[in-house]
């Protein structure tokens, strides 16, 4: 019995003879993709124009912007469980068995859950008020 799985045909992945990655494609992102090229051809042509070079160094600098906006929300949360002494009690009872890495990275995990929640009750209630008034 054959352990190793048979890969697909080159033309079903879209691979070709170099081993190029597989990218996935989800129709919903593409039509949002094409529905912003629609609406800004100036920028995308713009995109189009700019060297290899330059346009991955903008890919990277969004990927960095966007971990500074994380780590910058993650320390607000951090000064702000800080500043509550009852919540910060709370965190070190439940986390006192931790390294200081696991401990900061749980709170987040809970925090940001706990944020989750509150969107979604409030997204339900927003909807349910919407049904309401129609």
């Amino acid at each position: 019995m054959n352990t190793k799985p048979k890969p697909p045909p080159a033309a079903a992945t879209g691979a070709t003879a170099s081993n190029e990655p597989n990218y996935r494609i989800n129709p919903e992102v593409e039509a949002k993709i094409d529905d912003w090229i629609k609406q800004n051809s100036k920028s995308w042509k713009y995109i189009q124009t700019m060297p290899r070079d330059r346009l991955e160094r903008t890919v990277a600098l969004n990927e960095v912007r966007q971990i500074d906006r994380r780590q910058r929300v993650e320390s607000g949360l951090m000064q702000e469980i800080n500043n509550d002494p009852t919540r910060k009690q709370a965190y070190d009872i439940l986390t006192q068995d931790m390294s200081q890495e696991q401990r900061e990275d749980f709170i987040l995990k809970v925090e940001r859950e706990k944020w989750r929640t509150q969107q979604r009750s409030q997204d339900q209630t927003q909807s349910r008020k919407e049904a309401v008034r129609v």
